[in-house]
């Protein structure tokens, strides 16, 4: 059981955590629309990338609204505070959509970064192995998260050991994508590097929440905790490795990157800040 099930809530407390799963879910939405509407401005070699954005959101948005629509029925308010009096409300839908999204978002990477051949094969293998392993330790290590026990300090260990590993990988990765990349297209393959560390090495802290602070408010962090780090790892990410992919299109000499890159700088050019 998620230990959001042991406490009550006051509105406000009830209603950001309600509030998150929403902006979440909108945020999706929104990169959704992004990707598909740039994926022509990109080159085929690249483009499967935006595609692969397209199907990250759409999970993660189904995933948010269950999620949404899981807390608003598993509690009641009773003109006080909410009550848990429907169904438990359940963080597994996390887990079943991060087995989806976490191997994307590492594909998406090699695709940017042009890991062809067997290094690609190789590297791909290593990714999904690694994100799944660190998942589904994760998710049996949830299960003793409100006693706190051993099965959930060793299977968040195991869960560690996969994602440091993962973490090798797409450092490797990142590495030799800016050995060959453009001058301007190195710095930002540097800021997905930081982005991925920082955005995936928070989500540990969520994990940790019912030992950290096992309370009403511990949960409300916890959310925005989790939410904070959707948003960075997916969304941010997605439209950063877009706008890498769109670079590289253009740097290749391909036109329809070259002109929205020519349009994106006149715009630049003309815009003129309101007094």
């Amino acid at each position: 059981m998620s230990f959001e099930n042991l406490f009550s809530y006051s509105a406000v407390q009830f209603e950001i955590v309600l509030s998150v799963f929403t902006l979440t879910a909108a945020v999706f939405a929104a990169v959704l629309v992004y990707s598909l509407a740039t994926a022509k401005s990109i080159a085929p070699r690249y483009r499967l990338t935006s595609y692969l954005t397209g199907v990250v959101m759409v999970s993660a948005t189904i995933e948010l609204g269950l999620l949404a629509l899981r807390w608003n029925s598993a509690f009641t308010w009773n003109g006080e505070e909410y009550t848990l009096t429907g169904g438990l409300f359940s963080n597994g839908f996390r887990y079943m959509n991060w087995s989806i999204d976490v191997p994307v978002l590492l594909t998406q990477l090699l695709i940017v970064g042009g890991i062809t051949g067997l290094a690609f094969r190789k590297r791909w293998a290593a990714f999904v192995i690694a994100g799944i392993a660190m998942i589904w330790t994760g998710y049996v290590g949830q299960f003793d998260e409100i006693d706190g026990g051993g099965q959930f300090w060793l299977w968040g260990a195991i869960s560690t050991v996969f994602y440091l590993w993962l973490l090798y990988v797409a450092w490797q990765t990142v590495r030799d994508a800016k050995e060959t990349a453009p001058a301007g297209v190195k710095r930002l393959f540097s800021a997905v590097w930081i982005l991925f560390l920082v955005s995936w090495t928070i989500y540990p802290l969520a994990y940790l929440m019912p030992q950290i602070s096992a309370t009403a408010d511990g949960v409300v962090i916890r959310n925005l905790i989790y939410s904070f780090a959707d948003i960075a790892s997916k969304a941010v990410y997605g439209v950063l490795l877009a706008i890498i992919a769109q670079k590289l299109s253009a740097a290749e000499g391909f036109k329809p990157a070259i002109e929205a890159e020519k349009a994106f700088v006149e715009g630049e050019k003309d815009y003129v800040p309101a007094a």
